[in-house]
């Protein structure tokens, strides 16, 4: 899955929610880069990890730098589900 197809398929997530409010896949793609970054500018994520704090999205798992090296640890909601042991 490329972002194109990431943010389009996010956008229609978002207007599905009970309370869903409408998001455009440039919304969507904006906050994507303003998270991850681009090549011209680090994202927040980037910018955390470089001032040596770990990130963590909840039970989706956290991001940490160690030695100038980024790494992802999955959390237990993530592993489980692509486990298919969701509860």
């Amino acid at each position: 899955m490329d972002k194109s197809q990431l943010t389009e398929m996010t956008a229609r997530r978002a207007a599905d929610e009970p309370a869903g409010r409408q998001l455009s896949a440039d919304d969507v793609g904006r906050i994507l880069d303003l998270l991850f970054g681009t090549v011209e500018q680090a994202g927040t994520i980037a910018e955390a990890l470089k001032a040596e704090r770990t990130v963590t999205l909840g039970s989706f798992g956290g991001f940490e730098a160690t030695d100038g090296v980024a790494s992802f640890r999955p959390g237990t909601a993530l592993t489980e589900y692509l486990r298919d042991q969701t509860r």
